[in-house]
């Protein structure tokens, strides 16, 4: 299946935010507190993978100003939270069509919805008449056999006629046990695609591994359950590590050799390290290395006794090794991202990635970095939302892939009053503050690609372009050399900016040529 479609409705600061659409990697774009992350929690509790086992809270999660109102304003059900619509799959359509007969479906999307204390809710658009002539076809029902349920327009009216029949066949009696195991057409259909349905892993910006862990209290902790405590995020993440090393936190405390985990540790270490160099380009002198071994009795509480594992950073310029928790926390967090995404390609189901502000604290260029890592690794096999505040994080030419995320006000009698937040795709018609990141974006693009290029004439301003331009038109006209379009001409803004220029982008191996007419000013 494939997410389409996604409405948000009386989660935290969303009112109800309108129906959006949904890309194979969809950016939503906003201030703080505009409600990105609500968005991305309440898709989340829609259907949770297992890791990240989000759940729907009514006192917590329900808008607060409206919580005293709750049973007057949902007296006959509980308050609907999400609201999606899927695209179902050949394969997926296949899989109905053999037990259903073709044409079973009516339309190949579907709406799954998900409400305060309740399971998801699906609507799918079935075709019953084609299900029951396939079903008497099935069957082989005589003429005389079909006449009697001839009036049934719905399996479950089918059952019920069968149910009644005085003297029913064998062939009636076959079909009735059949249509009871199904309990309905719809539950039956819903039952052969929810293998389909993806998981939703939801991963923070603040998700990351702690440096190190005391394994006899990480064991206790996990099997308590108070390991999923949002404070043992970290703690959760090494042992995540491990179990992608292929080692248990019980393997950990009973394997008498050293060298038996210690291979599996430097494996699972070498693959992740492959993983940071090919899409870390800030530092390709990095290696991680993991070590299990006894406390030490003048370390700090709890790594004083016990067993302790520990993950640090190797550095191979400096010729130096330091604790995984003293590396930049862009490092840290990218690090923690893969060791979660490990999880993510070894699962049978498909996972859609819902990513709350990624790559918050890494440079710029680490950043596009990483959207380079979604499209190559991720988006081939997995739908991707994520949120960003960051104009490094939007990719400039997937502008149509950003929805705006606003929380909106109104003003009545002067005052101002909420209207929640809204996810909208007209992004000319929103906040410029708002807007900011698509801007950000945009202008970066237009500035590398039409203003500086692999072999840029430096000038002083606009007018400068206009003339030359000209005159390279009138050479032309006349059977003469004209300017090459190989070189882009770029307005520095006068001539005291042209060092500047040359100091900041002479980094990218371009090549520069300057035009300037004389200075009066002595040269900076």
């Amino acid at each position: 299946m494939k997410l389409i479609k996604a409405r948000i409705q009386n989660f935290r600061s969303i009112d109800d935010s309108g129906e959006f659409g949904i890309d194979q990697v969809t950016c939503l774009v906003g201030k703080n507190e505009a409600g990105k992350s609500a968005v991305l929690l309440a898709l989340a509790a829609l259907n949770p993978h297992p890791s990240t086992p989000i759940a729907l809270d009514q006192e917590r999660d329900y808008p607060r100003r409206f919580l005293t109102q709750y049973q007057t304003r949902h007296a006959t059900d509980h308050a609907v939270t999400a609201t999606t619509t899927w695209q179902l799959e050949p394969n997926e359509i296949a899989a109905v069509e053999a037990e259903m007969g073709e044409g079973a479906f009516k339309k190949t999307e579907l709406v799954i919805s998900r409400r305060y204390t309740e399971a998801p809710e699906w609507q799918l658009s079935i075709n019953f008449p084609i299900i029951i002539e396939h079903l008497f076809n099935s069957y082989k029902l005589s003429a005389t056999e079909r006449s009697s349920l001839k009036s049934a327009s719905t399996t479950n009216e089918l059952l019920s006629i069968l149910s009644q029949l005085g003297a029913p066949t064998n062939k009636h009696t076959e079909l009735r046990q059949k249509l009871e195991t199904w309990s309905s057409a719809t539950n039956r259909i819903k039952n052969i695609l929810k293998p389909y349905l993806p998981t939703f892993m939801y991963f923070s910006n603040y998700d990351r591994m702690d440096g190190a862990i005391q394994v006899q209290q990480t064991r206790d902790l996990a099997t308590s359950g108070q390991i999923e405590l949002e404070s043992r995020r970290g703690q959760k993440l090494f042992a995540e590590f491990l179990s992608y090393a292929g080692i248990t936190l019980d393997e950990v405390l009973s394997i008498a050799t050293y060298e038996t985990f210690d291979a599996r540790l430097q494996a699972a270490s070498n693959n992740i390290t492959d993983q940071i160099l090919e899409y870390w380009t800030q530092n390709p002198d990095l290696s991680v290395n993991v070590k299990v071994e006894a406390a030490r009795p003048g370390d700090e509480s709890p790594f004083n006794t016990g067993t302790v594992a520990r993950a640090r950073i190797h550095n191979s310029l400096h010729r130096v090794d330091t604790p995984f928790s003293e590396r930049s926390a862009g490092f840290v967090w990218f690090f923690s991202f893969l060791v979660k995404f490990a999880q993510v390609k070894s699962a049978d189901k498909p996972v859609i990635l819902l990513l709350d502000e990624p790559g918050l604290t890494l440079h710029g260029k680490a950043q596009a970095d990483l959207l380079r890592f979604f499209d190559e690794k991720l988006a081939p096999f997995h739908q991707i939302i994520y949120s960003t505040h960051s104009p490094f994080m939007v990719a400039a030419d997937k502008l149509s892939s950003a929805r705006i995320v606003e929380d909106q006000v109104e003003y009545k009698n002067g005052r101002r009053m909420p209207l929640g937040t809204k996810v909208r795709v007209d992004v000319l018609h929103r906040d410029p503050d708002t807007l900011f990141p698509l801007q950000g974006a945009l202008g970066y693009e237009i500035t590398q690609s039409l203003f500086i290029g692999k072999n840029t004439l430096l000038v002083e301003g606009p007018s400068d372009i206009l003339y030359l331009h000209a005159l390279s038109e009138a050479l032309n006209t006349r059977g003469r050399t004209k300017l090459d379009p190989r070189w882009a001409l770029c307005p520095s803004g006068g001539i005291d900016k042209i060092r500047p220029f040359v100091a900041l982008f002479g980094a990218n191996a371009l090549n520069v040529a300057v035009l300037s007419d004389q200075g009066t000013e002595p040269a900076p």
